[in-house]
């Protein structure tokens, strides 16, 4: 019963993963393109406004394919473990356990993938917004 509920909690811990990237990817956007860059005077706190909740995206984009994984390795202990029950090695059972775990590894590397584009975007905009406050403000600042 309990092998049941595995692959479904997997799969909605992934779907939430890959909604908090995505959320956080169009939320930053529209802070970029509403920021007053001429009421920043120091350089360090516009970058801290700038990077904030990037890291979820990072963490996102790197821990998704291990959390794929882990599905993956518990379909697979799991097709083992019904096939010791049976007795017997029935093709069909093992190829649809095995099926099924790999599928967790593809929706794992699914939310990867777009979330490592998405913080590399973003990473992107921040250099650019801060090179624009360097030439509004011909400084460096701090």
């Amino acid at each position: 019963m309990m092998w049941n509920l595995v692959e479904p909690i997997l799969m909605v811990i992934l779907a939430l993963m890959s909604l908090i990237a995505f959320y956080i990817y169009f939320e930053r956007l529209l802070f970029y393109r509403s920021l007053p860059l001429r009421e920043h005077k120091s350089k360090s706190k516009l970058e801290r406004e700038l990077t904030k909740g990037l890291y979820l995206i990072a963490s996102i984009a790197s821990n998704a394919p291990y959390v794929g994984l882990l599905g993956t390795v518990l379909g697979i202990m799991h097709t083992f473990y019904t096939m010791g029950q049976g007795g017997l090695a029935d093709t069909l059972k093992i190829m649809v356990g095995l099926s099924l775990a790999l599928k967790a590894t593809a929706v794992g590397l699914l939310v990867a993938i777009p979330a490592t584009f998405l913080y590399n975007h973003l990473i992107r905009k921040v250099r650019e917004i801060i090179l624009e406050w360097e030439e509004i403000n011909g400084r460096e600042g701090n």
